[in-house]
């Protein structure tokens, strides 16, 4: 059995959308698939209705979070959230915030760029992505591909957009603990994403995630393309320490990224694990 919990679609930042990522799971010969978009849970409804026979679709969200890092400061850091309810107040509340805060960040950071003379528009680029959408540096990214400014994503985060210039904003992160209480609340599982993935900046460390598991993170995601084995065998070992769910994931994101859907895959007992530990939803069945 091949599952791959931790996918994205345009509803975020993906270049497929969520019925094209079930028909590329469908062709990778995936059973299991999860649509984990940043911070929305717009893609659930067409993703459900395009599963393909024999497929079985885990619907999630990746949640932009903020932590101590364990040595004095703080970091980002992302949790995968699974088979909560988004009907749940607080989800409601927060995923409204956040839409908001992240729509005005953008708007700064491409009128900044703007007044420096690249040929990005605010107003058209915020009208150009749906309300449901949460707004982020990959639009602005893909309009300056657009524009001829760059080649590719990749190349806008690491000419223009990596947080070392003027046009960055820094957003409004939901605080990690506060992110796993509300999934919880709404009947979701909580597994840590990418956490030890050192070269994409500062991470929290071995003490922070025991002090999530405490606060109720359910897992971690320890078979992903930006870990090595050494964050790998480390993460393993706070599995096994702390008893928590090990999934592996491809973090697909379509063409803006080169990680193909199913290059990392999560063993069919954890899924188990998963299913068994949620009360807000169900995995569906293609």
């Amino acid at each position: 059995m091949r599952i791959d919990l931790h996918c994205h679609s345009t509803a975020s930042d993906g270049t497929d959308s969520p019925a094209e990522l079930m028909r590329a799971a469908g062709r990778a010969g995936l059973d299991v698939v999860a649509i984990t978009d940043h911070d929305t849970t717009a893609g659930w409804t067409e993703a459900a209705a395009a599963l393909p026979p024999g497929l079985r679709l885990v619907r999630g969200a990746e949640l932009t979070c903020v932590s101590e890092d364990g040595r004095g400061g703080h970091c980002t850091v992302h949790v995968l959230a699974y088979l909560f309810d988004p009907a749940a107040e607080a989800v409601v509340t927060e995923y409204a915030r956040t839409r908001a805060e992240r729509r005005t960040r953008l708007h700064t950071m491409a009128t900044r760029m703007a007044a420096d003379g690249y040929p990005v528009d605010p107003h058209t680029l915020l009208a150009a992505i749906p309300d449901d959408v949460p707004a982020g540096r990959p639009h602005l990214a893909q309009a300056l591909v657009r524009a001829g400014i760059v080649g590719s994503v990749t190349e806008a985060f690491t000419k223009l957009l990596h947080g070392r210039d003027g046009y960055y904003v820094p957003s409004d992160k939901t605080a990690v603990r506060d992110a796993i209480a509300m999934i919880k609340a709404a009947g979701g599982v909580t597994v840590l994403a990418h956490g030890f993935a050192h070269r994409r900046g500062p991470t929290i460390n071995a003490a922070v995630v025991a002090d999530l598991v405490r606060h109720g993170l359910d897992g971690v995601e320890i078979d992903h393309p930006d870990h090595d084995e050494q964050s790998r065998d480390e993460l393993r070992s706070l599995a096994v320490k702390h008893d928590l769910v090990v999934t592996g994931s491809s973090d697909y994101h379509g063409t803006n990224k080169t990680i193909a859907i199913g290059a990392e895959t999560t063993a069919p007992a954890m899924l188990d694990a998963i299913a068994e530990r949620a009360t807000g939803a169900k995995i569906l069945e293609g």
